[in-house]
């Protein structure tokens, strides 16, 4: 044990000291100024003037993420005068090297007339918009900002998930940023001495333009079988959003012979994705390119998917699903929405749909009914992985595990994080044992029991609890006597919008169908919304003074009366 101390230790500067003069190391400030040829290389300004001018855009709307906002400003300047020399350029007078003197007049007639017409016609330089802040993720196209704008256009900066958009055309630049070339290439040579070996060279999108450079001079250095893959909008390519060898395109199980050397931290999604489908993945970091002696990392996601299969299995007896949808921009997220609908519906479960915009735990945990969500979303978003949700959020791909049946669920360790590769299934993979689930689901109840299970469904246990889950079916169809409460039959079209409470058992029933949203309202929730409290009833013979209502205060803040009295307080 070390000495006891005698005196509070000193957490403040000395009064002598303040005023002194403190060395600090030298150090490259972040915030220092940075000149605009450095800033058109960064931003790619030559390149999205081009792509402007060639597609003649009018209305440019300017994404950026919260890092780089700062910038954004400047950027709006530099493409701005990019534009207006482009607009000089069209729209000015003849050198005067061509023109006659002789017919000076006629010409500046003719150039009044060409004026006049450009004012009927109402030629307007493009306009750019920036958004400061985005509906959804960042590494998505913020469509629905963009139209607000009445946008022709998005500009995209930073990092992408390159997820194909449903309206709007979009223009992606990723940045451009530094990455020292001799320390990736004394890491990869320390990582893989055999310069046979089959390794596929990729990198994040914001480092994608070194990916060349560093494939020649490792081919310098002896290496053989090495592939440099190249940018493409791609989701549910083998490697997503990025070219495969020509070898693996022809048959797309020999991705398993290559290993993949990854430049900069991958999202979790795509090391998922990839873990069962290459040999080996390193990642080589870029967080402190200052580091010369940077060790490329071995990625290793078993631990994640034992977690993530732990978490859909668990979720098998869930009876209510929420389907959140994380966007209104990725091509068809109206097909993935209508079929995990119908997934749920087939497994005889109940499921409510939500638009939240950015996802977060406080936003979900107001609906304690859910026992489960699945997130629509691009390939990169989908995947949630906090322990911050009250209850777990997965992926349509993770959906279909959680669905089927315990003896035809089985987990080979494969993970797609893209829900478009959910809906190119075949009929017969996805459905597995959907026909045995909906002949379970449709089978009525006994007349001498209404709470009776039918006997050809086996029963289910919950894998959290061990308890046994008598209503896991919520969506069955009852027997036609349940459907009527108080001998009142409840068909006809507003029967379906109809809330009756179930005469034998007390559950509560939507439309002659169990309702497992509506047993939780009526047996859970103490508060249902504005207006409920009108609903409480007393008896006359019950109601004394201190239950009266009775007129509080009135008057303005300087003086208050109590009723008819005339004194202030």
């Amino acid at each position: 044990m070390g000495s006891e101390m005698k005196s509070a230790p000193v957490l403040s500067t000395a009064d002598d000291r303040i005023l002194e003069e403190i060395n600090l190391v030298a150090t490259r400030d972040p915030t220092a100024p940075v000149s605009d040829d450095e800033l058109s290389i960064t931003y790619d300004i030559e390149r999205t003037l081009k792509d402007i001018r060639q597609a003649r855009y009018k209305r440019i709307a300017l994404q950026f993420p919260d890092d780089m906002l700062p910038d954004a400003p400047r950027v709006f300047q530099l493409l701005s005068r990019g534009l207006e020399r482009e607009e000089v350029g069209t729209n000015g007078t003849q050198p005067s090297n061509q023109t006659d003197p002789s017919n000076a007049d006629t010409d500046l007639a003719h150039s009044i007339t060409e004026l006049q017409v450009e004012d009927k016609t109402e030629q307007h330089s493009p306009r750019l918009t920036i958004l400061a802040d985005t509906s959804y993720g960042t590494c998505c196209v913020d469509e629905v900002a963009a139209e607000h704008v009445d946008a022709d256009v998005v500009v995209h900066y930073g990092r992408s998930c390159l997820s194909p958009t449903a309206r709007l055309p979009v223009i992606h630049v990723f940045t451009h940023k530094d990455l020292p070339l001799e320390p990736v290439i004394r890491a990869f040579k320390a990582t893989y001495l055999d310069p046979t070996t089959k390794v596929i060279i990729a990198a994040d999108v914001t480092f994608s333009d070194h990916v060349p450079t560093v494939y020649a001079r490792l081919v310098e250095e002896g290496y053989s079988n090495i592939y440099a893959t190249e940018v493409v909008h791609e989701p549910s390519s083998s490697i997503p959003n990025r070219t495969v060898p020509e070898s693996v395109r022809e048959a797309p199980e020999t991705l398993a012979d290559w290993q993949l050397f990854h430049i900069s931290d991958p999202p979790t999604a795509l090391m998922m994705t990839l873990a069962s489908r290459v040999a080996a993945i390193h990642i080589y970091p870029t967080n402190d390119l200052s580091n010369e002696n940077v060790k490329p990392l071995p990625a290793s996601t078993t631990a994640v998917l034992r977690r993530r299969y732990g978490t859909l299995a668990s979720l098998t007896t869930v009876p209510i699903w929420g389907i959140l949808i994380n966007t209104l921009s990725v091509k068809n997220y109206l097909h993935i929405v209508e079929h995990v609908k119908e997934r749920i519906a087939k497994a005889g479960k109940k499921s409510y749909m939500f638009v939240v915009g950015k996802l977060n735990a406080a936003k979900v945990a107001n609906f304690s009914e859910i026992g489960g969500w699945v997130v629509i979303g691009c390939w990169e978003s989908s995947l949630v992985d906090s322990k911050d949700f009250w209850k777990p959020v997965i992926t349509p791909f993770e959906l279909e595990l959680a669905l089927k049946n315990d003896s035809d669920r089985v987990w080979t360790g494969a993970w797609q994080s893209d829900f478009q590769a959910v809906l190119d299934a075949p009929a017969q993979e996805v459905n597995g044992n959907g026909d045995d689930q909906e002949t379970s689901t449709s089978t009525t109840m006994s007349d001498e029991d209404d709470m009776s299970e039918p006997e050809s469904a086996p029963p289910e246990f919950d894998f959290r609890t061990g308890r046994y889950v008598s209503h896991s079916r919520p969506m069955r169809d009852p027997a036609p006597r349940a459907s009527q409460v108080d001998g009142s039959s409840t068909s006809g079209p507003s029967a379906a919008r109809a809330l009756a409470r179930r005469a034998k058992g007390d559950l509560a029933m939507i439309g002659g169908a169990f309702s497992p949203g509506a047993e939780y309202l009526r047996s859970q929730r103490t508060w249902k919304g504005l207006g409920s409290d009108f609903d409480i009833r007393y008896d006359e013979e019950d109601l004394d003074d201190s239950t009266l209502v009775k007129e509080g205060r009135k008057g303005i803040a300087r003086g208050y009366t109590v009723g008819d009295a005339t004194d202030k307080h």
